[in-house]
C-alpha cells in the first residue's frame, strides 16, 4: 500500500484539530516559571553541588491540585496516581527507567489513561518548588516528607556529593556503562530561581539544544513520502537541518511545524552551526 505524502497527512491532521478532535490536547496553558540547567565544565568545583543521576523522563510538576508539564498543560494521570500527592508544590521526572523514554511518552500523553500501564510509571521528585530554603534545606526537607506519602510511586531522586572532579568523572562513567545519560548538578547553598543559572548543572558526554521546527523536508529512496530531514531554527536565529536519529514511525508523523525538538550535536562549525546534529526527542506539548 503506497504510503501518502508527507504534506496530506499533515494537512489531514490540521483540519482535525481545526474542527475540535484533538481538543483535550490542543488547549493552550501557560508555560510554568522552572529551573533550567546549563552545563558543567572543568574548573566547576563538584563538592558545592548534589550530585544525581540525569533521568530519561518527562518533567512534570505537582501544583498542590494538578500534575502538569513544563508546559503548562495538564498531566492525564490516573486519579489514584495524584490522589496522595501533597497540598504543596513538587517538581520531578515521571520514569519508567533507563532507556523507555519512548515507551514512556506513548503513557502520558494519552489523554484517557491507560491504568495499567501507569502502574509502572514514578514519579521521581526533585526539588520543591515553594519551599524557600536552599537545596541543602530543599534535600532534607523530601527526605523527609516524600517517604511518609501513601504513595510508593512517588520517590525522591538520589542526591549524594562527591569528594572531587575526579569521583564525579568517575561515577558519570559508571552511569553511563549503566544505560544512563549523564548527572545533574545542584548547588547546595543556592534557593530555587526560576530560568537558567549555575545553580544547575547537567554533566553530559554530548552538546545538546533546542530549536524550533520551520519545515518538513521530504525523504527519498526508502524515506519517499515520509520525512528525509526537519529545517529548524535556533533561538538566535540561525537555520539548519536534522537528517538523523528518527524512528521510522517518526518520519511518518513527524514533529509538527513550531513545535520545540531537542537535538545533540559534537561541536559548532566556524559559522556556529551544530555539526552533525542529530534528533532526540520532541520537546512535550510545548
Amino acid at each position: 500500500m503506497r504510503r501518502l505524502p508527507l504534506w496530506v497527512s499533515r494537512l489531514c491532521l490540521i483540519v482535525l484539530v481545526a474542527f475540535g478532535a484533538f481538543d483535550g490536547l490542543v488547549q493552550a496553558s501557560p508555560p510554568l516559571a522552572v529551573m533550567l540547567a546549563g552545563r558543567y565544565h572543568e574548573g566547576v568545583d563538584p563538592r558545592a553541588y548534589w550530585v544525581s543521576e540525569k533521568l530519561d523522563g518527562v518533567r512534570a510538576l505537582w501544583d498542590g491540585s494538578r500534575l502538569r508539564f513544563r508546559s503548562g498543560q495538564e498531566i492525564a494521570a490516573p486519579e489514584w496516581f495524584v490522589a496522595g500527592l501533597p497540598a504543596e508544590a513538587l517538581d520531578g521526572e515521571l520514569w519508567l527507567g533507563r532507556k523507555r523514554f519512548e515507551e514512556l511518552v506513548g503513557i502520558v500523553r494519552t489523554r484517557i489513561p491507560d491504568d495499567a500501564a501507569w502502574r509502572e510509571v514514578r514519579y521521581m521528585v526533585f526539588d520543591l518548588p515553594d519551599h524557600p530554603g536552599t537545596f541543602d534545606e530543599r534535600v532534607a526537607a523530601m527526605r523527609l516528607k516524600v517517604p511518609q506519602l501513601a504513595s510508593p510511586w512517588v520517590q525522591t531522586v538520589v542526591q549524594y556529593r562527591v569528594k572531587d572532579a575526579a569521583a564525579l568523572h568517575q561515577r558519570l562513567d559508571a552511569v553511563l556503562a549503566e544505560g544512563g545519560e549523564g548527572l545533574m548538578l545542584h548547588r547546595g547553598d543556592a534557593r530555587r530561581i526560576a530560568g537558567r543559572s549555575d545553580a544547575l548543572l547537567k554533566y553530559v558526554p554530548w552538546l545538546d539544544d533546542e530549536a524550533r521546527v520551520v519545515r518538513w523536508i521530504e525523504g527519498k529512496g526508502k524515506y519517499a513520502g515520509m520525512l528525509g530531514a526537519l529545517e529548524v531554527e535556533s533561538a538566535d536565529g540561525r537555520r539548519f537541518r536534522i537528517g538523523t536519529g528518527f524512528t521510522d514511525a517518526q518520519r511518518r508523523q513527524p514533529p509538527p511545524l513550531d513545535s520545540l525538538v531537542t537535538y545533540r550535536y559534537r561541536e559548532l562549525t566556524r559559522r556556529g552551526l551544530p555539526r552533525f546534529p542529530t534528533f532526540v526527542r520532541e520537546r512535550l506539548l510545548p
